[in-house]
């Protein structure tokens, strides 16, 4: 009797464990299904509505099958959209499907487009895809440099990824070096002038760069002629500059080309040639260098080696300004508060100020400030004018420095306070600023030594 009860028992407990195994998965995986399915539901109706984090993870659901069909044309469709936002996750993404050939046609140049749009932003696995991209020549000329750059990159981030591929890349390039591939010369150059992967060195650069030189590399030439004309590891030689310079700018590079362009404009290591430098530096400009555009719109500004055309002025200085090129900015920002090539619009000019200030450019935080101060394309706010001023004058610009010791002789934004005034105009005029020599010298000549109405000048613009 005991020993059937026992048996029953045990079926029971058989049968118990047997419905668990069957319908406690069908349960549990059921519940997270319906989870992973609102889940989704909530990223696609933000991502309706424009949330970039939102359609990102509606593409991540897309395309793994996360509380939706797995669907490769819909992920892509979804990680555009975020991608299209700045989204650095969706852009490596994105670059990802493409170059995979998931959900559309494979293509590596695209690939290479979004890869490094999200490098750009640090994002560590389109850094290490970017490596390999340059590393296979898919979609891009192989490049060894440029992908033990990208790799590296990553790897200071900590990727484990990139730091095997890093590795891998520096023996291989070694090998190929040593039998004398010129393009893993100069990958190898650049190794040893940053001290990575290697013990820096610039006699070794120099030798690795020198090799890759000799067999035509136009990179190695110009990073030659930054070493001569810099003096690093050598005697310093403009003219051996400028012949490194010329070699690499007649195979169509464009940082050789503004290097050359510069120096026929300086007259250093070359005879001054201002038609040269507008030659060079428009080879230059025309490949989307913005430094060759900024200084083509200077040389029309001057009419140096060129016709004198404010117009063709502001052309150059919007296609360097539209790349970000701080001082392209500013002198924009200086034709429209003049009406020099464009009409008079002081508004456009702060703009353009402001988001050179933004990156630091004293000379258009002055101008920002002068603007701020006299009501000039902004609402007029001493404050503001006494924050742009300050930023500019602590560069050390003496136009910043006087027009801060006016506020502060005033008290115009900030409180009056003569000896922070006197301070900051001895600053400009130990720069040789001709208005703080003038008021300075107006006080020093005042009986009292008090500061009298009118006795400085108004703060200027650059």
């Amino acid at each position: 009797m005991k020993l059937i009860v026992k048996a029953r028992i045990t079926g029971l407990w058989i049968l118990m464990i047997f419905v668990f195994c069957v319908f406690f998965p069908v349960f549990f995986f059921g519940t997270l299904m319906a989870n992973e399915a609102e889940e989704f539901e909530v990223y696609r109706k933000k991502g309706e509505q424009g949330d970039r984090v939102a359609q990102f993870w509606a593409a991540y659901c897309y395309s793994n099958g996360k509380g939706v069909e797995k669907n490769d044309a819909e992920a892509l469709k979804w990680y555009r959209l975020a991608a299209d936002q700045g989204y650095a996750s969706a852009q490596c993404n994105l670059g990802i499907m493409y170059y995979h050939g998931q959900g559309v046609e494979k293509n590596d140049a695209e690939a290479l487009k979004w890869y490094r749009l999200a490098a750009d932003q640090e994002d560590v696995s389109a850094q290490n895809n970017l490596g390999n991209i340059y590393w296979n020549g898919a979609g891009v000329t192989k490049n060894y440099a440029e992908a033990l750059k990208w790799f590296g990159m990553a790897t200071d981030k900590g990727d484990a990824v990139a730091d095997k591929n890093f590795t891998e890349a520096v023996k291989w390039c070694r090998l190929v070096a040593d039998k004398g591939d010129a393009d893993a010369q100069f990958a190898f150059a650049v190794l040893y002038a940053k001290g990575k992967g290697v013990t820096k060195s610039d006699a070794e650069a120099l030798k690795w760069y020198r090799l890759a030189a000799d067999q035509g590399n136009a990179s190695a030439q110009y990073c030659l002629g930054n070493i001569y004309e810099d003096g690093t590891g050598v005697d310093k030689s403009d003219v051996e500059a400028a012949k490194w310079y010329g070699l690499a700018a007649d195979q169509g590079n464009a940082s050789a080309q503004c290097c050359l362009g510069k120096m026929y404009a300086e007259g250093t290591g070359v005879k001054k040639n201002d038609a040269e430098a507008v030659k060079w530096y428009r080879l230059a400009a025309d490949k989307g260098n913005a430094f060759a555009q900024c200084c083509l719109g200077n040389i029309y500004v001057d009419g140096r080696g060129v016709e004198k055309n404010d117009a063709e002025a502001v052309k150059w200085y919007r296609l360097a300004a539209d790349q970000g090129y701080a001082k392209a900015r500013y002198n924009l920002g200086w034709l429209y508060s003049k009406g020099k090539g464009v009409v008079k619009n002081e508004a456009e000019a702060a703009k353009w100020y402001r988001l050179a200030a933004d990156q630091g450019l004293a000379e258009a935080q002055n101008n920002l400030g002068f603007m701020y101060s006299n009501g000039q394309g902004v609402i007029k706010n001493d404050v503001e004018a006494v924050k742009w001023y300050r930023l500019a004058a602590d560069q050390g610009r003496a136009s910043a420095q006087y027009n801060l010791g006016y506020n502060y002789m005033c008290g115009r934004g900030v409180g009056k306070n003569k000896a922070e005034a006197l301070k900051w105009y001895h600053l400009a005029a130990d720069q040789g600023y001709e208005e703080a020599k003038k008021t300075l010298s107006t006080y020093e000549h005042a009986a009292s030594g008090s500061y009298r109405r009118g006795s400085s000048s108004r703060s200027s613009a650059n």
